[in-house]
């Protein structure tokens, strides 16, 4: 396939809200002959102004093109989507945010109509989409034939990750790393709760906050070696007895600060449950052994 072609190759895409235009704008600009479908049509007209084709329904925009995209609401609206499409032969790319468990499941689905699979977790906001070096970038799994035959197009709205032949496991990369993001937040809305009431300025902290972290971020590969080795005390530090001892300066701070705990103690008391058990020599790591049902 030489330049040329790739610039002129042809896709669909269901889908037109945020994220879904930001997709559909990179991939115009970048010379792509694409069709576009949404449920509701006037989410296309500044894209058809700008060279998209607008299909009146969601079956007319999968015959359009063999590489299908969909960026919609939730799993159910991409069933609902594509009933009555012919989805025989045709390269299905779901970057809907759904579970790892509907990412099996629609796989399997596409699958028996005639369809390669992949599933997208996309690790980026629209204002990421199509801007090189913004960091935003797709995680995929699902059939490696498909992801590699369009490896380039797919790299055009953001960065390519793929992580395996499990459709679930894009889903599951994107909700374990924004969990984490999740557990972030948490620590910094309670870290700006403590000043709330005192003469700090918010922005000293916030440039505080985001060089401690990031200081902190590496502990992750510490767990992983942990995980990995089955020896959780292995070049710990500071552990399990001396943090949980600790946490009760954290609690009388907030205390003192009339700040609710509550974005903190679940975390605590699972490290006191792992401590009670006899692990005080360990980090943390032995608290994702309580949480694995």
């Amino acid at each position: 396939m030489d330049d040329n072609t790739f610039e002129k190759s042809r896709l669909t895409l269901l889908g037109l809200g945020a994220m879904g235009t930001a997709f559909a704008r990179a991939w115009l600009a970048a010379g792509h002959s694409l069709t576009v479908w949404n449920r509701s049509p006037h989410r296309a007209e500044p894209l058809v102004a700008e060279g998209a084709k607008l299909a009146g329904t969601a079956a007319e925009a999968v015959a359009a093109s063999d590489l299908v995209v969909v960026c919609l609401l939730d799993d159910a609206s991409v069933g609902e989507a594509l009933a009555d499409a012919d989805l025989t032969g045709k390269d299905l790319v779901n970057l809907t945010t759904g579970t790892p468990a509907e990412a099996r499941a629609r796989a399997e689905w596409a699958q028996a109509r005639g369809a390669r699979f992949l599933d997208g977790g996309i690790m980026a906001v629209p204002p990421m989409i199509g801007v090189p070096g913004s960091g935003g970038y797709v995680f995929y799994s699902g059939s490696r034939d498909l992801f590699d035959a369009h490896r380039e197009a797919l790299a055009v709205p953001a960065g390519t990750t793929y992580v395996g032949e499990n459709p679930g496991f894009a889903a599951l990369h994107d909700v374990a790393l924004l969990s984490a993001m999740t557990g972030m937040f948490a620590g910094v809305s309670h870290a700006f709760a403590l000043i709330r009431k005192e003469n700090v300025a918010p922005k000293n902290l916030a440039s505080l906050l985001v060089g401690w972290l990031t200081a902190m971020a590496p502990y992750a590969y510490g767990i992983a070696d942990h995980l990995e080795s089955g020896d959780y005390t292995r070049g710990v530090t500071s552990n399990l007895a001396m943090m949980v001892e600790g946490n009760s300066t954290l609690l009388r701070t907030a205390e003192e600060q009339g700040v609710s705990p509550e974005l903190l103690t679940p975390f605590m008391a699972l490290m006191e449950r792992r401590l009670a058990d006899g692990h005080g020599d360990e980090g943390t790591t032995g608290v994702i052994d309580l949480l694995t049902r």
